[in-house]
């Protein structure tokens, strides 16, 4: 097994940090979504903590059961979108809480693309009081072709003209929520920086997802990858993050020169879904025992594709990066050609694709990367809760279609 990557080590405790001292400062904080305008809190100097953050230490501390029972107990559903409802049910008070437990917000921001997460957010504010923005979003149709080649510049055209103006107006009035309930004020000096960074960063993670692409063997751990991508995300619009992004390429270009894997590669896999973050040993077992080594995750891919948005006009600029953010990973036409082509340039000899209750148009992924001539094994599973989850059985499953579809 190669050592781990000095910035996977580095962003781990930088987010440790960071969010002890944000506990200990006691200032308001705002709850967000993932798939949400966080570069408008950074611009505001309003601190934020991402839902499905806070969702990912719950599970990697073995204790997304305790949560899910406070909900279930108070006559909310424990079975659906737990990976936005974990953080929800941190607001009930529970014992011993991971990492000290999460601050209780001031404001909430969701985006309203499902009825279940739009949901959530109404019992919390129901349940608190807290002030809740529902982000509002629509469909488009037709896709251009090809849109991760179209986004950065020509998300105008990419997008649809009517879907960016209702983000836009989501954002102004974003703000105005903002203003009303912090006391902060929104700077659009503050602002451009903000998107100038976040570009930048983009741009690194771009050079690095293509880097892995090409290389042979694969140089880094998916492991490794999800949190040196992943804690900057969070940080985004920072110079920190862009640092870190710059960092994680030189790191990952070093290994490339000097030859080094991240193992035995036999079979090089896709990961396609969020990360199980509650068994993240899965990834390196495969490595380990079989020789395959997930080569692509969504995580460093969405990152490389999904933000980088160039235009005079930043606040539009930053809704063709939202506006359409959850079509990219789960609204097919969108996700299944941008599945297909990045199973195909990072030359993937299968794709696991993890499948949990709500489906997310997974046949449609699934349908079209086998028609593409790659085994795919749907691995049926919540990301977050372990309930019913049985690891060997998960192992043996994987193994057996490995040796008869992959390896041979």
């Amino acid at each position: 097994m190669t050592e781990r990557l000095p910035s996977a080590l580095a962003a781990t405790q930088y987010q440790r940090r960071w969010f002890a001292e944000l506990r200990a400062s006691g200032v308001p904080i705002a709850l967000v979504n993932a798939d949400a305008p966080q570069e408008i809190f950074r611009a505001m100097e309003i601190p934020y903590v991402v839902s499905q953050w806070w969702a990912s230490i719950v599970a990697a501390k073995q204790r997304t059961a305790d949560h899910l029972a406070l909900l279930a107990a108070r006559g909310y559903p424990d079975h659906t979108e737990q990976y936005s409802s974990l953080s929800f049910a941190s607001s009930f008070g529970v014992d011993d809480p991971p990492w000290g437990g999460l601050p209780t917000p001031s404001v909430l921001l969701g985006e309203a693309t499902g009825d279940v997460t739009r949901k959530i957010f109404e019992a919390w504010h129901e349940e608190t009081g807290v002030p809740y923005y529902a982000l509002e979003s629509a469909a488009h149709d037709p896709v251009p072709e090809r849109w991760w080649e179209l986004m950065p510049h020509d998300w105008e055209h990419t997008i649809g003209t009517p879907r960016l103006d209702l983000m836009q107006e989501e954002l102004v009035g974003l703000i105005r929520f903002l203003e009303m309930h912090t006391g902060r004020r929104f700077s659009e000096t503050r602002f451009r920086r903000v998107m100038d960074l976040a570009n930048e960063q983009a741009e690194w993670n771009r050079r690095t997802r293509d880097l892995i692409a090409s290389a042979r063997p694969c140089p880094v751990a998916v492991t490794d990858i999800v949190p040196s991508v992943m804690v900057p995300q969070w940080h985004r619009g920072t110079e920190w993050a862009r640092d870190a992004a710059r960092t994680l390429y030189e790191e990952v270009a070093q290994r490339v020169g000097a030859g080094r894997g991240a193992g035995a590669e036999r079979a090089r896999l896709m990961w396609i879904g969020r990360g199980l973050w509650f068994d993240l040993g899965f990834y390196r077992r495969f490595e380990e025992r079989y020789g395959a080594v997930f080569v692509w995750s969504m995580y460093l891919a969405i990152a490389a594709d999904g933000y980088a948005r160039y235009g005079p006009d930043p606040l539009r600029a930053l809704a063709a990066r939202f506006a359409a953010f959850t079509d990219q990973l789960y609204t097919p036409p969108w996700s299944v050609e941008w599945y297909v082509h990045q199973a195909r340039t990072h030359g993937v000899d299968g794709v696991v694709h993890l499948v949990s209750e709500d489906g997310r148009g997974s046949w449609f992924t699934t349908s079209a990367l086998r028609a593409a001539g790659i085994p795919v094994l749907e691995l049926r599973a919540d990301n977050v809760d372990s309930r019913g989850y049985d690891p060997d059985a998960a192992e043996r499953t994987v193994g057996a279609w490995l040796t008869e579809q992959v390896t041979g």
